[in-house]
């Protein structure tokens, strides 16, 4: 099987059976057709292979980025014009999506990038309150109800030949203490690295993109 085989039947196969709080509920991308069929010409395009990879963790999807393609940090826009993968979709774009594929260019292009890392989410799954995103670890009952689901989708990402010596978390904060906490118990990986969140990042540090593009390529290096 290739990387994008196991990949697009993780994406089919992702369930979450846990009793939420209120008012919250599940954001399934890959039960959308149109979705799950952007998500695999993505995936087939630039995981057609066995290769190794590097994990990037962001925390889960929203709806106008991962939540829409199925692709995380790839909105609509790049989807098709920085992709290829012409989609009918709302074409809005996303502050995440913005900055990664700033980055990606600055690493080389998207099939240097995906060659080399394979970007996911704490929880595969996105979660919605009251028509807003919600992260996984806002509400405290919510992490703890999805907790089991998170680490049997790290348990099953490890298969897909990801490295394990090192792996990167997209935000400093809670998704990085969450992380770490869980990799203390289950050493899913030797070291974690810390970056930004690249919406932390186009949302306050707008003018300093570039810096943080350097900080992101300087840190990618320890993974070389």
């Amino acid at each position: 099987m290739t990387f994008a085989d196991n990949v697009l039947a993780f994406n089919k196969n992702l369930k979450i059976d846990a009793l939420l709080p209120d008012g919250v509920h599940v954001l399934h991308p890959f039960k959308n057709q149109t979705t799950f069929k952007l998500c695999s010409l993505f995936y087939n395009k630039y995981y057609h292979d066995a290769a190794e990879r590097t994990v990037i963790f962001g925390i889960n999807p929203g709806r106008l980025g991962g939540g829409l393609t199925g692709v995380p940090f790839t909105d609509p826009i790049k989807l098709e014009t920085i992709c290829h993968i012409p989609n009918t979709l709302s074409k809005k774009p996303e502050l995440s999506a913005d900055f990664i594929y700033q980055m990606i260019f600055a690493f080389g292009g998207p099939e240097t990038f995906y060659q080399k890392f394979f970007i996911s989410g704490v929880s595969p799954l996105g979660f919605i309150k009251d028509d807003k995103n919600l992260n996984y670890y806002d509400i405290k009952e919510l992490q703890e109800a999805v907790t089991p689901f998170i680490v049997n989708c790290i348990e099953k990402q490890l298969q897909f030949n990801i490295r394990k010596d090192i792996c990167y978390c997209l935000g400093e904060g809670d998704n990085f203490k969450f992380i770490s906490k869980l990799n203390k118990k289950h050493q899913f990986f030797n070291t974690i690295i810390p970056l930004p969140h690249p919406r932390f990042i186009m949302q306050y540090k707008r003018k300093k993109v570039n810096e943080y593009i350097d900080l992101y390529l300087e840190k990618f290096k320890l993974s070389a």
